[in-house]
């Protein structure tokens, strides 16, 4: 288990060191994604201005406030509250996340599935988890909104955040085929038939 302090973006072989229960800080850009996002980037076809090449997507819809355009404020954005949210019904995107637009690192809560997993395996890529009930952490580890394209799904648009100690986040899903969501639901499965042939139940 190790800890590692990326200034994003990063390269392939960074990310392929990387181990399920290693942790993760991010420092530098960091973009936030959602359904409606990602819907109308691979099923609509729209495209992005961003460069995403090599680095971090978080699955977010963040709560922002609206204000006037200034060095602090590039976006005429501030921050409020910029949690993340649940990854499995994004699940379809995670390969064309990767392969179209080269992100390595996905941020989400509750893991990805086998497609995600392969797509890490062959491509290249890790799935970092945030804790639940994070948000007002996590938004503290934003600096700044420096930019926002899509910006008519709002708030689930394209967010462009300046990041500063993102982290430590977790690696639950890596390049290698591990998997901590595997391993727990197997440790679960395995303690439960033991509790049941300790009682004598058959299954």
């Amino acid at each position: 288990m190790a800890h590692y302090d990326f200034q994003m973006p990063v390269t392939e072989e960074q990310v392929r060191k990387l181990e399920v229960n290693d942790t993760v800080t991010l420092h530098g850009t960091l973009y936030g994604i959602r359904d409606a996002t990602q819907i109308h980037m691979f099923d609509h076809g729209r495209m992005t201005r961003f460069d995403m090449n090599g680095h971090a997507v978080v699955h977010t819809a963040p709560n922002v406030k609206e204000v006037e355009k200034s060095a602090e404020h590039p976006s005429g954005y501030a921050p409020i509250c910029i949690g993340t949210t649940t990854s499995a019904r994004m699940e379809r995107f995670t390969r064309p996340l990767m392969a179209q637009y080269g992100v390595r690192i996905i941020i989400g809560k509750g893991g990805l599935s086998q497609s995600s997993a392969d797509a890490f395996r062959d491509i290249g890529g890790v799935y970092l988890a945030v804790v639940g009930g994070a948000a007002a952490l996590e938004t503290t580890w934003i600096e700044q909104i420096e930019d926002v394209d899509l910006d008519d799904l709002n708030p689930e648009s394209l967010w462009k955040f300046r990041v500063q100690g993102f982290g430590p986040l977790l690696v639950s899903m890596d390049s290698r085929g591990g998997s901590l969501y595997t391993q727990v639901n197997k440790a679960a499965r395995d303690r439960r038939a033991s509790a049941l042939a300790c009682m004598g139940v058959k299954f």
